[in-house]
């Protein structure tokens, strides 16, 4: 009966299998190529030419607060067109000191000011040689970095140390985006090969980083590698096969004016690899962690079960992640779904148009990749830990176990429970076992929980031990072997 604190021992002692030999020897044969690979392609891909904002391109702005706001009385507008809405004027104070006189913005998009509100201004030059000022935008810096710390301090508040680790996971995947991913784009290289080296970097250092170097880490690199891969394969084919160009909003069209040396359709790949990655880590690292939890606690299951176990859980979080994907892709897509409805435009034209298809392949390539990473992972997973050496099954409780001589069988009435702590099983009321009988005992010295073996009045024969077939009730089988054994007819 102290069979089940024993293994509670050993859950939070050790790791599911021990650190082998060939487990470090597997963790460096994949480790060490993929960084290799990762630095070569990140060498050859490096941005060297790569275009400069200049400075004093664009608009001038200026930074100020409102002071005062004065309302007017709007002008006249023609008959038919819609009447003018908060016109008046605005008194700012900019940073430098100086207060300047705008009128209060309109228009379609707008800011809303009120007094005391932070805003942006653009600077217009006149011919005459004065400065014309205009609001554009609220000043939302301060607002951020509030934000942002709050963000940090939830993570670091319940993750600790790993949270901590989380952030600079996140840290160094910007900083791959912005002066790798990016650059390396605009400097006319191939967005595909940029996006799956670019991935692969935020992979092998974000997941070792967060989760640390162990196997389990690198099975969840192997199969985030092969998801990837799979991912990149369909998303090429998939786009030449729908025709799509990559070129589907005014973002896009505004890009291929702006920077015509860039792949669309190649931008269009990155996208869709680099969309992949976020929740391709997160399958690959649930169904690692899910195999090595499984055969920490039950030793015994090999790889049909180990895989059997975490296959179930792994179809339930596809089924809940799938959702997400779509819902994240009608989100970013809500105001063109809308003037499309408000247009009257036929279904089929509205899914088969370029930006909706655009999205449709996105979430359907994504989520297919999504899909063969919990296979991939959990193989990958199971057959390492089915072939790791791990903790012996102990042998069953009370198998043959005998009471010594003399010994008697608590009293209890038919059917009841013995007490915490209690050798054997129950008998009829008042009863005892006669010398040399072996009633239902555990070995010397072990305890059991209340309400442990109940059975019908019992007797054992003289120096025998009760069957397993007696009238007392078999030991609970394990829940897990329950679990991975049913024949849950919704899995075929």
């Amino acid at each position: 009966m102290n069979q089940a604190g024993h293994d509670h021992h050993h859950h939070g002692a050790g790791p599911a299998w021990p650190a082998s030999a060939r487990a470090r020897r597997l963790t460096l044969w994949l480790l060490v190529p993929a960084v290799l690979l990762t630095v070569i392609g990140m060498l050859m891909l490096w941005p060297r030419d790569a275009p400069r904002s200049t400075e004093g391109e664009g608009p001038q702005r200026a930074f100020g607060q409102i002071t005062a706001i004065t309302p007017e009385a709007c002008p006249e507008v023609p008959e038919g067109e819609a009447p003018l809405e908060n016109c008046g004027t605005v008194t700012v104070r900019l940073d430098d000191g100086a207060e300047i006189i705008t009128e209060v913005p309109g228009g379609p998009g707008a800011p809303v000011v009120t007094t005391g509100d932070d805003v942006v201004l653009l600077v217009l030059a006149e011919e005459d040689g004065s400065r014309s000022y205009s609001i554009s935008d609220h000043q939302r810096s301060t607002q951020l970095w509030l934000l942002g710390a709050a963000f940090a301090l939830a993570v670091v508040a319940f993750g600790r140390w790993r949270g901590l680790t989380a952030l600079a996971g996140l840290a160094v995947t910007f900083g791959i985006l912005l002066f790798f991913i990016v650059p390396a784009i605009l400097d006319g290289r191939s967005p595909i090969m940029v996006a799956v080296v670019g991935a692969a970097a935020i992979m092998l250092i974000v997941l070792y980083l967060t989760h640390g170097l162990s196997l389990t880490t690198t099975i969840a690199v192997a199969g985030t590698l092969a998801s990837l891969a799979i991912t990149a394969i369909l998303a090429a084919v998939a786009t030449a096969a729908v025709h799509l160009t990559g070129v589907a909003d005014e973002t896009s069209n505004y890009l291929t004016i702006t920077q015509g040396d860039v792949n669309m359709q190649g931008l269009l790949l990155a996208g869709i690899v680099i969309g992949s990655l976020g929740v391709l880590d997160d399958v690959t690292v649930t169904q690692s962690a899910t195999v090595t939890e499984l055969a920490l606690a039950n030793p015994a299951y090999g790889f049909r079960r180990l895989y059997g176990a975490a296959t179930r859980i792994g179809r339930a979080h596809i089924a809940s992640v799938i959702n997400t994907i779509v819902l994240a892709y009608a989100g970013a897509s809500l105001p063109l779904m809308l003037l499309f409805a408000a247009g009257n435009t036929p279904v089929s034209e509205l899914l088969t148009s370029q930006l909706i298809s655009q999205e449709l392949v996105r979430a359907a390539v994504g989520t297919i990749g999504l899909v063969a990473a919990v296979p991939i992972t959990t193989a990958l997973a199971a057959l390492l830990a089915s072939r790791s050496p791990r903790h012996t099954p102990p042998a069953a409780p009370f198998a043959g176990v005998s009471a010594p001589a003399g010994s008697a069988v608590p009293a209890g009435p038919a059917g009841s429970a013995g007490p915490a702590g209690s050798a054997g099983s129950v008998g009829a009321a008042g009863s005892t076992g006669p010398s040399g009988s072996a009633g239902w005992s555990g070995p010397t010295g072990s305890t059991g929980p209340a309400a442990d073996w109940a059975g019908p009045a019992a007797t054992a024969p003289a120096g025998g031990a009760v069957p397993a077939e007696s009238g007392a009730r078999r030991p609970p089988e394990d829940p897990w072997a329950a679990f991975v054994d049913r024949d849950d007819t919704r899995d075929r």
